[in-house]
Order: C-alpha cells, then structure tokens, then sequence
C-alpha cells in the first residue's frame, strides 16, 4: 500500500486538549494497561488449558480445524457478531462467520463465532416503550461481547456491528480483553431509495394531516428498502466513520455496500490483518496499544468535522471510560471551535452516506484533517503506525483488494468540502452552562437566526403529552419545551423522535421554538435548537425538575448558555415534583432493567451502569 507524505505536527488546540485528557486519566489510564498488560502471554491462549476445558470449546469443529487446534501453535480468532433478520443493517453478517472461517484457514488458523450480541434499533423502536431499553442495551452488548469472549481461547477478535449502540457496546467489551487484537468489520451501507429530503418532507404532511399513513409508510418503504445500514448520517454511520478514524476499522470500508466484491474482499483482508495483530504474530498489537488518548481525540475530531450523532456525547464518553481514559463535553466544545465543518450529510444537508462516499468519502477527509493538523497522525491502527495510512481508498485491481492515494479535490463540495473551503469554521456542536445544568446542542444545521430562543416553558413529561398540546393548537406560538423526567435513571433515555416533525412545523411557521430535555433527541441534531442530555437530570434533583409553566428559558447556542431566568434563591426555594415513576418498570422487559436505572450514571460521564460516576 502506498501512503501519502503528510504533516505531523497538529494544531496548538489538538495538543493542548489531548494533554489536559493524558493528565485527567492519568490513574485510570495506568490500572488499565497494567491489566491488559498482565493478561499477555506469547503462543496461543489456549495452550496448557486442561483437556476437558479444551474438549468442550472445540467439540464441534471439524476434523481438519481440530487437528490445528490441538497443536497448539496456529492462532484461533473469535468472532462475536450482531447478526440478526430482523434489522437490515445486521443482516448481511448472516454468512460472514463462514467466509471468515475459510479466509483464517487459507492462512493455517481457525476462527469459531464466540458469541452473539443483540442488537437494537432505534429506528424500530422510537416512540415506543421498548425504546426505554435502548440506551442500556449498549451495556448489554459490553457485557454479551465480555462473555462470548471470557472463554480465553482466542488470540484476536473479530467484531461485526453496525447501528446505535451496537458498536459502542462492542468497543466497551472487546477493550475489557485489551491484552488481545481487534478488527471491526462493517457490512455497509444500503443502496440509496428516497431521498432524505423527500422523506423528511411526507414526514411533516403526515404530522400536518395532509397525507394518510398509506402515503407515509410507502415513502419509508421506499426509503428503508434494503440490506445494509440506513443511508441518513444518523448515530449508526457515525460508529462507522469512528472505527475507521480511530483505526480499528480498514481504510475506506466503512460506506462500501454489501454484498459486492470489493466488501467480501475487506472482510478477507480484515482476517489476515488479525492474525498479523497477534502475540507471536509478525506485527503484535493489542487494541488496548490503539485505543489510546489520542485516537479518541481523532474520534472527537472526525465527529464534529462530518456533523456526526449527538449520541456520542454519551457513547464516546463511555467507549473511552473502558480504556481507562477520561473526557468530557469540555472536550467536546473546545475542539469543536477549531475543527471546520467539511461534510454535509442528512440531517445536517440533503445526501445520503454512499453520496458522501462518492465524493471522496472517508479517505478525503482524513487526508484533509491531517494536512491541516487536526488529527493525531502518531497513533497505531489495525494497518501499522501512522494515520496517514488512511488517507486512502480500497479498490480492486486485477481482482485483488489494494489501496490508493484518496482523491485530491472532492467529487462533490455541496457534500464533502476541503479544510480551506469548510461549510462552517467550527464543528456546530456546543456545550451549554447555566443555571439549569449542563447539556449539549448541535448546531450543524441550525439557521443563525434560530440559534437563539428566549420564549416561556412549556413543561411535559413525555414526549406524547407535547404531541398532544400540539394537536389541540396550543402550541401556535413562542415556547421552550421543557421535556424531563426522561434520563437514565427516570426511564433509560429514550430518543424523543416522535417531537422532531412537531416541532420543525411550527420553527417553518415562523414561530420561535426550541427544545430543553434531560433525555435523548438525536433526532433534533437538525433544524431545531435543541439542548439535550440536561444534567443532573429530574429524577436526581437537577433543576430542570423545577421549571414551571411559563418560566422564561433563554437558549443561546452561540454563546452556550442554557438559564433560567429565575434568582438563585428562588430557584432554590421550588419545590421538587412528586413523579411517580413506577410505570417505567413495567412491560417490554422493563422489569429487568431496574438494575441498569438505578445505577446509571450522569449524561456527562456516559449515562453507563457499568462505570457509574467514578
């Protein structure tokens, strides 16, 4: 493969906030390579296990794969996968085990599925109760990867995930065995259907009642068609660009579509990259050695330069927490007035992620933040050292995967745009301070003229009650909707989607709106205003629990403000709500996760059980 020559240096901004993220994490940090280091040995993991051990882990391989495994000396990879029918996005993986089986053997190993993960859907489950489980399945998935994985007898991991928490849960559990490689294996994107645009657009007639639902579910139809990822640039694809940018995931293979020789060819080529990671290997690297302060840093970076999901205010805070490394929405705001604006993809602008690919797609933008200082190229991937080896785009020549120099102009800059010619000097997302706590707002396809909202509250408590006032006209005016008692520990935080046409209707109408909640609202990273992830949140005290009909909230964006316009004092003197609660522990499986509320932790520190606020 050959790499383009680029600048190593980065800018003062890069420097100074990856510095002050090494100091903070210092202690974690350090405990956390002591145990990956400490769990290393060379040769093959499962070597010296006791006979009946090694009999029921490999009891039903084939003759040919136990012959190699009783020697002792080939490497055996693990493959934990979110393969289900149910999800276009996790469908392709159906026969990736057995492709990735036949790819280890052509180079002497074997490969076994160690486990299954779930894998839920967002798109499946928004508006409804099942999506109260959705935030906490990230860790269900952490801990499913730590069991499929807790059998030792693998010395690399192959990790098939695609969508929302999918990807971040298997970041948290494979960083757990951070004395092993791993390689992050996409499927890809669907074909385009209908256009973002047009989808949006019959979105808001139905919430309006100018079409029926036959309308309506004939334009998602034509837009969800397929296998593959969806194509809006939503939570799902942002995992995608992170596992490429934070070097876990081969050069260019996160938007290549399924099912097409260029993708099986990745997948093949991914095996041989593990095997190669190995203890023993000809170029030993653990994912504890790439996964360090300044890939997540890269991580930030690619975010807030394509626009990408809100979610990972949450995700990526907890993905880090799990390699021992601290960062916060300090972080987050201070990169984010440095690091341009270079992709426009639905919801942030009109196309869809096999566009952005076409129009140099990953490769572009990378050799564009490199260039221009913003991202760490010192830093270890899947490849080798150096981040300039993902400057790059994968093709077939003469029917073999090889890689070359990423295009030097992009194919589309209403898509994909050079650092000199950005759609916005800064990467739109803001955090907010104030007397109602601390949250974030992404402004990447917010109007100037609505970043700033002054208006009185409206205060809900579920998304639902605000669809109704809106249905009985009373929302035909200036407001702030106060949405709480929607964070972790209240009900596990779903997205509050079902608000984003609602609202949009009435910002088009002329009306000054915006939107306060201590819950999710990926959704909302588009033309509305929208501070999210409000913490401390209702149910823990925040102030948000204290906001009143007809209070004046003030919303600045720009300046990252997020108050009350009420006195200290007085503010204090409110009386918290009573809020009973205890409907969100019942039916859909609720019941199960009481565990996961209860020990929730703040939004800022990744709204994680597993971590709390430690």
């Amino acid at each position: 493969m050959s790499t383009p020559s680029l600048p190593t240096t980065v800018a003062p901004v890069l420097a100074r906030v990856t510095a002050r993220i090494i100091e903070r994490s210092q202690a974690s940090r350090s405990a956390y390579l002591n145990t990956a280091a400490g769990l290393r040995k060379p040769g093959p993991y499962r070597a010296g296990m006791g006979c009946a051990n090694a009999a029921h882990a490999f009891a039903a391989m084939p003759a040919q794969d136990k012959l190699v495994l009783r020697q002792e000396r080939q490497p055996n990879l693990g493959i934990v996968t979110s393969y289900n029918d149910m999800l276009s996005a996790h469908q392709p993986y159906e026969h990736y085990p057995e492709q990735i089986r036949a790819a280890a053997r052509a180079f002497g190993a074997t490969a076994q599925v160690a486990g299954g993960v779930p894998a839920m859907c967002d798109g499946v489950t928004q508006g409804y109760e099942g999506m109260e489980l959705s935030l906490f399945s990230r860790d269900v998935i952490a801990l499913a990867a730590a069991v499929a994985l807790s059998h030792n007898v693998f010395d690399g991991v192959l990790c098939l995930g695609i969508c929302d928490k999918i990807v971040p849960g298997l970041v948290i559990g494979a960083l757990q065995f951070g004395h092993l490689p791993a390689v992050f294996v996409p499927a890809g994107p669907m074909t385009s259907g209908l256009s973002n645009d047009d989808k949006a657009k019959v979105r808001q007639q139905y919430a309006q009642g100018l079409v029926d639902r036959s309308a309506l579910l004939a334009a998602e139809e034509a837009a969800y068609h397929g296998a593959g990822t969806c194509t809006f640039y939503g939570t799902a694809n942002s995992n995608q660009m992170l596992m490429e940018i934070m070097g876990l995931q081969l050069p260019g293979s996160s938007f290549v579509n399924p099912g097409t020789p260029l993708r099986q060819a990745l997948t093949d080529f991914a095996v041989e990259r593990v095997l190669r990671m190995r203890d023993g290997g000809p170029e030993p690297l653990a994912i504890s050695e790439i996964i360090d302060e300044k890939a997540v840093v890269n991580g930030i970076v690619g975010l807030l330069a394509t626009g990408g999901s809100t979610n990972h205010t949450l995700h990526l805070v907890a993905m880090a927490r799990a390699a021992g490394i601290r960062i916060d929405w300090d972080d987050f705001a201070e990169l984010s007035e440095a690091v341009p604006l270079l992709a426009r993809v639905y919801p942030n602008g009109k196309a869809d992620v096999n566009h952005f690919h076409a129009a140099g797609g990953m490769g572009f933008l990378i050799a564009q933040l490199l260039q221009a200082g913003l991202l760490h190229a010192d830093v270890n991937t899947i490849l080798g050292h150096g981040m300039q080896r993902f400057a790059v785009e994968p093709w077939l020549q003469d029917g073999q995967l090889a890689w070359r120099a990423a295009a030097a102009t992009s194919g589309d800059e209403e898509v994909l745009r050079p650092v000199e010619r950005p759609f916005s000097a800064d990467g739109g997302l803001k955090r907010l301070r104030g007397n109602l706590g601390r949250a974030v707002v992404k402004t990447s396809a917010v109007k100037p003229e609505h970043r700033l909202v002054r208006a009185p509250a409206v205060v809900v408590e579920s998304q639902q009650a605000l669809s109704d006032l809106y249905k009985q006209g009373a929302l035909n005016r200036d407001f702030v909707a106060v949405v709480r008692f929607q964070g972790p520990q209240a009900n596990g935080m779903p997205e509050l989607h079902k608000l984003t046409p609602i609202l949009g209707i009435l910002q088009d109408q002329g009306f000054k709106v915006a939107l306060v909640t201590d819950g999710r609202m990926s959704g909302a990273s588009g033309k509305v205003p929208a501070a999210i992830h409000v913490s401390p949140e209702a149910l823990c005290g925040g102030a948000i629990a204290r906001v009143q009909d007809g209070d004046m909230v003030r919303l600045d964006c720009d300046a990252g403000v997020l108050e009350l316009e009420l006195s200290e004092a007085e503010l204090a003197q409110r009386p918290l709500p009573a809020k009973d609660l205890s409907a969100n522990g019942h039916g859909y499986g609720r019941e199960l996760f009481g565990l996961f509320r209860r020990n929730a932790g703040l939004a800022e520190n990744g709204a994680s059980a597993l971590f709390g606020n430690d």
